[in-house]
């Protein structure tokens, strides 16, 4: 339950908004508020708001996490936070935003639009995707999670997934 030990599971509705902590001194230093991915599909780590009237957003490479709680996550030191450099990757909610995209089989099947990731805290494995299609199609159906193997390909129209 507590630190990296074994190949947790969480989604990034789960992850945003937790409070980073300095895991030496208790100190606070700012809130999760996105993922970073690379174009590969992989969870390379997490964004981070710190300011209280000028926000500023700084990367934390996912091999920099101490662990991940379900009330914060941890790290060893501020001086593992970088500041972002907007490029090619691909974030949840902000810049090359996944969330909202067409989510595809290979084989072409229309899957929904992608709402959430499951990811290994881990390794930053994405494991699994939430679609929807829709309110009213949750609301009588539910929400349908897709589990994969392989990493994705993402497009700027679609993500493509494998599905098992």
């Amino acid at each position: 339950m507590f630190g990296k030990v074994g190949a947790l599971l969480r989604t990034f509705s789960l992850l945003k908004g937790l409070t980073v902590f300095n895991a030496n001194t208790g100190d606070k230093l700012g809130s999760i508020c996105d993922l970073f991915i690379s174009q590969d599909g992989l969870v390379k780590g997490l964004l981070l708001k710190k300011g209280a009237l000028l926000k500023k957003t700084f990367l934390i490479d996912i091999n920099d996490v101490s662990s991940f709680g379900w009330d914060g996550v941890m790290i060893p030191s501020p001086a593992v936070m970088k500041p972002v450099h907007k490029g090619e990757e691909y974030t949840c909610e902000s810049h090359n935003r996944l969330t909202g995209k067409m989510l595809m089989t290979k084989e072409g099947e229309r899957l929904g639009l992608l709402e959430d990731v499951y990811f290994s805290e881990e390794v930053g494995t994405i494991v699994g995707y939430e679609c929807t299609d829709g309110f009213f199609s949750d609301m009588l159906e539910g929400k349908h999670v897709i589990k994969t193997e392989e990493p994705p390909a993402i497009g700027k129209d679609a993500i493509i997934v494998n599905v098992k």
